[in-house]
């Protein structure tokens, strides 16, 4: 397994980490599974499109109004709507390698998203395969 740290900037924010994602396949396995997992429970993981950076802000803007912070959540540390976006989300991915290298299609990123920064965290990335 390899870990990376990733530094968020604001309180939501998607970082595209493709190239740290890639980078752990050196020397890695012509085919298998990429698996990238996100140890936080207000962070998440996700794919999605890289070419545009207006679906960046439109996953933000839709998750906030989708799950406000203020909406009078019991959690008494003010970031429930973060720990529900980062469920929402989801904690890992599993990317398909082909020929030593993610099988991400065209448009496709890996995104971490952080819902509760600014804040340093940690991305794992396991690779298996034969």
């Amino acid at each position: 397994m390899q870990t990376f740290p990733v530094r968020t900037a604001r309180r939501e924010q998607l970082l595209d980490i493709t190239g740290q994602v890639a980078a752990a396949l050196r020397d890695g396995p012509d085919e298998g599974v990429c698996i990238v997992f996100v140890p936080h429970t207000t962070a998440a993981v996700t794919i999605n499109e890289n070419a545009d950076p207006s679906v960046v802000a439109d996953m933000l803007a839709k998750t906030s109004r989708m799950v406000p912070r203020d909406e009078g959540y019991a959690h008494a540390e003010g970031n429930s709507d973060a720990h529900i976006k980062a469920s929402l989300v989801g904690s890992s991915v599993t990317i398909p390698i082909a020929g030593g290298r993610l099988a991400l299609g065209t448009w496709q990123g890996i995104y971490f998203c952080e819902f509760d920064g600014p804040r340093s965290r940690t991305v794992h990335v396991q690779v298996l395969g034969r």
